[in-house]
């Protein structure tokens, strides 16, 4: 599955969980960095709108479905794609790290929810190591001074893999710039993922998950913040589902 943004196109690969896992575990244990973006209907809107934000897209080497939306176009398109939601990747990915001896960087949004977060992918995955916990500042560029910081902490930590839960564009930009700089190390973008895991942030329950329903929780939980996002999401999707159909030809 492929969009076509401006003069670019942003590829979905690997197709799905199992080959995602296969292409991580690989890298990490050769020691080959990668960039890995979860690409849903929020980040299709700010691609459109902000030329740094898909100029860093560009830079992934992997990027998956993690919207039930980007799975439903790949089917319209006759090039089905699984959904590979970036929450749901922090385990999985932290086991493989574990396995392959590779020590782990989390950055995200507060010292205290990196703390639980790591507590909490410690007692998940036996033998995990965590190298540092970047809490960035209110405000934080990744573009600029901020970002260079970040980066010279992740190299100092020694960690194999980072994983990035600072929200989009922030956690996009940074990887890509962290990705040239620290071409050994993987950079995993996932979203509220290690505040799930902190319990910061409800997650909606599995039956809703399941359903497809999981942004309908979000709305409900944060109306003010969720539905003005939806509502954008809302009005691309009619040119995204011609687009789609377009490419069974």
């Amino acid at each position: 599955m492929k969009f076509h943004i401006q003069d670019q196109v942003i590829r979905v690969a690997p197709r799905d969980t199992p080959r995602l896992l296969s292409v991580l575990s690989e890298r990490l244990r050769a020691r080959r960095g990668f960039a890995l973006a979860t690409l849903n209907l929020d980040h299709l809107v700010k691609l459109r709108r902000d030329p740094a934000f898909l100029a860093a897209y560009m830079q992934h080497n992997l990027v998956v479905a993690d919207g039930n939306p980007v799975v439903w176009l790949s089917r319209i398109a006759g090039r089905p794609v699984g959904l590979v939601p970036g929450a749901d990747m922090v385990v999985p990915i932290a086991r493989l790290a574990a396995e392959a001896g590779v020590s782990v960087a989390l950055v995200g949004s507060t010292e205290d929810a990196l703390r639980a977060a790591g507590e909490g992918l410690c007692a998940r995955v036996p033998g995990l190591v965590i190298a540092a916990r970047v809490a960035p500042p209110m405000g934080f560029d990744p573009a600029g001074q901020q970002g260079a910081e970040v980066i010279a902490a992740l190299r100092a930590s020694g960690a194999g893999l980072c994983l990035l839960a600072l929200g989009a564009p922030r956690q996009e930009i940074l990887a890509a710039r962290a990705h040239t700089a620290l071409p050994q190390m993987g950079f995993a973008s996932i979203g509220a993922g290690l505040d799930f895991i902190a319990g910061v942030q409800s997650r909606a329950p599995l039956w809703m998950r399941r359903l497809a329903l999981e942004w309908l929780w979000r709305a409900l939980t944060s109306p003010r913040r969720m539905l003005p996002r939806y509502a954008r999401c809302a009005a691309i999707l009619p040119g995204l589902i011609i687009a789609a159909w377009r490419l069974r030809g």
